[in-house]
């Protein structure tokens, strides 16, 4: 059976038994919660080595437990609401903001089919012929719990920041979804399965590595990640969107954070990481490494890898200016998403009508290169040659206005009343003959 049928029969689902439907769920939550957990102190254990720090070392064995404690108090802190705000709308945004990262992951394959109480059952809550969709739409509801939550808090540091989230999701938004449809032109499928069936030889990552890369920078701008973390620049908007926020609707944010970031890192693994397949080389060497329950130990080191590099950026990369933001998405992103799903389209077209592998993805490379990069190249030349000029008249223009009479010069000494008097001290200690001398030829 191809892969396009068998995602679109989607076998292993919707005639499960409702216990092991619901077993699925508690699940996928325990999972979420204690990835949760565990990349909260993981960022702050890797970002303290990176400053050369210790990092959380006091709850717990090493201090693994720091998280847990810090939920636990801010569960239990005092929580203050605004006298300025619309109460119904404040109590609904964190609401807003946990629940779809929650629903995100409902469709993303943690393994293959496996025995469960007696019952083979994929490790998938559920699958959809749209399944990358259902993410998709779950990742940009979001945003109403942050744009709800600065409109409603009734402050003005919370309102930037929820319009800047929402200028930055749309943004980004376009990015991330054309970084999907080379992938879907690939597997002939949008089913979550069905995307990790098609990468059993093959990862996405090696042919769609544009793809990939431009994914990977669309989704740290998605979920407010620095260097793209402009919705909570504490140095401009105090902490932005929940400036108001406090105590368990504060975690609540915190929470949806997180969880998206886990979510994307996992829809990373999915559509670029073969998933849950094992790494190269472990499966010709282990033929069991892609059976049972071993792949889940795949799906999660890939996982944490992702957010590894999450981390790494947020210690490494200062934040952007809002204009640098905004052209990134819009002026570089975009346009070369457009040209790549160009080429791999064409690569796709070529193949099917049997041409050899080599010319089906030579020729639109080629084709790519002089049509689209040569000319960019070019009009990136006349436009940094535009602005050497525009230099050169503001330096011609300023020289102009430089005053004409004489300064004296940036190491001039002058002689102060001390420099004077030890001059003279020194002149006078002198012997006779070389103070004569030196008066006469003077």
């Amino acid at each position: 059976m191809s892969v396009l049928a068998a995602s679109q029969n989607l076998p292993g689902f919707g005639n499960q038994p409702l216990w092991i439907v619901l077993i699925k769920v508690l699940g996928v939550f325990v999972f979420l919660v204690v990835m949760t957990l565990f990349a909260i102190v993981f960022e702050r254990k890797v970002v303290g080595r990176m400053q050369n720090r210790i990092g959380p070392n006091r709850v717990g064995p090493w201090g693994t437990l720091q998280s847990l404690a810090d939920g636990l108090k801010l569960a239990f802190k005092e929580e203050i609401i605004p006298v300025l705000a619309d109460k119904p709308v404040y109590f609904l945004a964190p609401i807003l903001s946990a629940v779809p990262a929650f629903l995100a992951f409902s469709v993303i394959p943690f393994g293959p089919e496996v025995s469960l109480f007696g019952h083979r059952t994929p490790l998938q809550l559920t699958d959809l012929p749209v399944g990358v969709l259902v993410v998709f739409a779950c990742s940009s509801l979001g945003v109403y719990g942050i744009v709800l939550s600065g409109w409603a808090s009734g402050s003005t540091y919370p309102l930037l920041g929820a319009l800047r989230s929402a200028a930055q999701m749309i943004s980004y938004e376009v990015a991330m979804g054309l970084s999907m449809v080379a992938v879907f032109l690939f597997a002939d499928t949008m089913s979550t399965s069905g995307i990790v069936a098609a990468q059993y030889h093959t990862w996405n990552i090696l042919p769609l590595f544009v793809s990939f890369a431009i994914y990977a920078i669309a989704v740290v701008g998605e979920t407010n990640r620095a260097p793209f973390d402009l919705a909570e620049a504490e140095s401009e908007l105090v902490g932005g969107f929940h400036t108001e926020y406090s105590s368990f609707k504060f975690a609540m944010f915190f929470l949806a954070e997180y969880i998206n970031m886990v979510t994307v890192s996992a829809l990373a693994t999915t559509l670029f990481l073969g998933g849950w397949h094992a790494p190269w080389g472990v499966h010709a060497i282990w033929h069991g490494a892609n059976s049972g329950w071993f792949p889940v130990v795949w799906f999660v080191a890939k996982i944490i890898a992702i957010i590894f590099v999450f981390v790494w950026l947020r210690g490494t990369l200062p934040r952007l200016r809002y204009d640098q933001f905004m052209h990134l998405g819009w002026k570089v992103l975009i346009p070369v998403n457009l040209v790549w799903i160009l080429a791999v389209t064409t690569i796709h077209v070529l193949r099917d009508r049997n041409w050899p592998a080599w010319q089906a993805t030579a020729l639109p490379l080629v084709l790519l290169l002089f049509l689209v990069v040569l000319p960019a190249l070019v009009m990136w030349e006349g436009t940094s040659a535009r602005r050497r000029a525009e230099r050169d008249e503001d330096d011609e223009a300023e020289a102009l206005l430089t005053p004409t009479f004489p300064t004296p010069p940036m190491d001039l000494v002058v002689p102060t009343t001390k420099r004077l008097a030890t001059a003279s001290v020194r002149r006078t200690r002198r012997p006779p003959e070389l103070r004569d001398g030196e008066d006469s030829d003077g």
